[in-house]
């Protein structure tokens, strides 16, 4: 999936890294690309306003720039944990 198929994706969150095993966070985070961290937050405000609003994400977050994508999840990244969504 491109960059361009993925921010326009539905999307859902499927679980957190502390939710995971190490296992099952390393299957998740292969081929992991640097992802655009200010449009998957845009994302999250449109389509899952109660994260959104959960994660104070009108403010300014230092982890952004860590976000990555892979052909079936982008994953943002706040304070240090990831929030993997699911892209359908």
């Amino acid at each position: 999936m491109t960059a361009r198929e993925a921010y326009n994706s539905k999307i859902h969150l499927e679980c957190t890294c502390s939710d995971i095993s190490i296992c099952e966070w390393e299957k998740l985070m292969a081929n992991a690309k640097k992802a655009n961290g200010r449009k998957i937050r845009q994302m999250i405000k449109n389509q899952l306003p109660d994260l959104y609003e959960e994660l104070a994400l009108m403010f300014p977050n230092m982890y952004e720039q860590n976000s990555q994508r892979t052909s079936t999840h982008l994953i943002y990244v706040h304070s240090a944990i990831e929030y993997f969504l699911k892209l359908s």
